[in-house]
């Protein structure tokens, strides 16, 4: 590595400056703002295609349009399960509109930014089970990231309380069963999906995780303040009851939130996939907050070898992410049931196809070849590109898991998108940088931290 052996930590404090607070509040106040004027354009041409479609209407044409036509096809070859599923798509069990797509919009964000501080704190949790200590000099980029998980919370339950109906196909049918034909499949899973587990079992679980997340942290503070072992010993068994507890809720959060906006559609291993995408987003995260401290004159210490480790575990999880999505989908392809492959096919059709493609190339093909060399992970440009393509490559994954579902093929990627996009970046900024103000940026007393000062890789 070529440095002296450091002995001794300097005291550093990250200061967030006005100007800081000015550029995070912008970006919040612009991301509403271009929210909003997509939301304003969005009704309009809603309600202009609606207008269209009611003048041309015609009920004894020949002429369908492309959803019904696929839909009723598909119907053909079907049993009584997906065929039901079908028809209820095609009938609108949603309540189906143009804030259908608004509230798709808010839930793609609130989602994805809620993933990168479950994440942050995964990643201590992670480390503190495995003893690693080559993270110990970035454990507070992660902490801080993981400050975040109330607020997103709060923001992603308004999304599924006050746009449940609009969400989750379920929910609706739920609500207005008198009025709707019978669904069979639906009334098998009430036991599950029904509002009490959608509005309270996520309350509990991010409580839990937020609990456990608040003693590691106060540990964490009073391990710089008072020295020994006797806090790291403590932080090493909450994290060993974080990981427990999370692995069994997470999979039902991702149940609930996510893959219940497909409700007649399931998979074993949806819950993994969400995990691979947290995971290597969140890395990818603490990589670039890393860098961008680094380049502000803070976290000197860090040094590439620590960032060489980070890009690894970011290639890493993008090969992991790639193995799962091909065993998820490789299943479905090869057994052709239509009560499975209808969730695939609903994201090949002509609307999402592009993305379907680009989904694949962004998570895994050019990351891959992006970042399989030892000197491209020690390049912080090259760094950077790979990392944006990850980053925005697992957005649009979580767009694929909630657009084709909620607003079928009356979707796209414009302003709502963006505007909510840019809001979620500067409020997660802002109170990640807000965070890291509060400790100092090395845990000094911690016992690894000179093993991460000091910490290399081999040439």
């Amino acid at each position: 590595m070529g440095h002296h052996y450091i002995t001794q930590l300097p005291n550093e404090r990250y200061k967030f400056s006005k100007r800081g607070r000015l550029v995070t509040g912008f970006l919040m106040i612009v991301g509403l703002l271009i929210a909003g004027f997509g939301a304003l354009r969005l009704q309009d041409s809603w309600q202009a295609d609606n207008h269209s479609s009611e003048l041309h209407e015609n009920p004894h044409t020949d002429n369908y349009n492309s959803e019904n036509h696929i839909a009723s096809t598909h119907a053909e070859n079907v049993d009584h399960h997906s065929s039901t599923h079908v028809e209820n798509h095609s009938e609108g069990h949603h309540s189906t509109g143009w804030l259908s797509r608004v509230w798709a919009a808010f839930l793609v964000n609130a989602y994805y930014f809620f993933l990168f501080a479950v994440g942050g704190l995964f990643f201590v949790a992670v480390n503190y089970v495995a003893n690693a200590g080559w993270a110990t000099l970035i454990k507070r980029v992660a902490e801080s990231m993981s400050s975040y998980i109330p607020i997103g919370f709060v923001l992603l339950m308004a999304a599924v309380y006050f746009g449940g109906e609009h969400l989750y196909e379920w929910l609706y049918y739920n609500n207005h069963k008198a009025d709707l034909p019978a669904d069979h499949l639906l009334d098998d899973k009430k036991w599950f999906l029904n509002r009490n587990w959608l509005y309270i079992a996520p309350i509990i679980f991010v409580t839990i995780w937020y609990a456990l997340r608040t003693v590691i942290r106060r540990l964490s503070l009073k391990e710089d303040h008072e020295g020994g072992l006797m806090f790291f010993n403590k932080s090493i068994r909450f994290s060993a009851a974080f990981i427990v507890i999370f692995a069994f809720t997470f999979s039902v959060f991702s149940w609930l939130i996510m893959m219940s906006i497909d409700p007649h559609w399931f998979s074993t291993i949806f819950s993994v996939y969400n995990f691979a995408i947290m995971f290597v987003s969140s890395v990818t995260v603490i990589t670039f907050i890393t860098i961008f401290l680094k380049g502000q004159g803070y976290m000197n210490l860090v040094d590439e070898e620590i960032l060489d480790d980070l890009v690894k575990f970011m290639f890493g999880f993008s090969i992991f992410w790639a193995y799962i999505w091909l065993a998820q989908f490789l299943l479905i392809w090869y057994a052709n049931l239509p009560e499975e492959s209808i969730y695939y096919y609903e994201r090949w059709v002509a609307k999402y196809y592009p993305f379907f493609v680009a989904n694949i190339l962004m998570n895994f093909f050019l990351p891959f070849l992006v970042l399989i060399a030892r000197y491209a992970k020690r390049n912080k440009y090259i760094t950077l590109f790979g990392g944006i393509l990850i980053l925005v490559g697992h957005w649009l994954d979580i767009y694929l898991m909630v657009m084709p579902g909620v607003v079928g093929e009356k979707a796209g990627i414009g302003p709502l998108e963006i505007g909510f996009g840019i809001f979620f970046l500067g409020l997660f900024c802002y109170v990640l940088r807000h965070s890291l103000s509060k400790a100092d940026m090395y845990p000094k007393n911690h016992p690894f931290v000179l093993e991460s000062a000091n910490h290399e890789v081999g040439p």
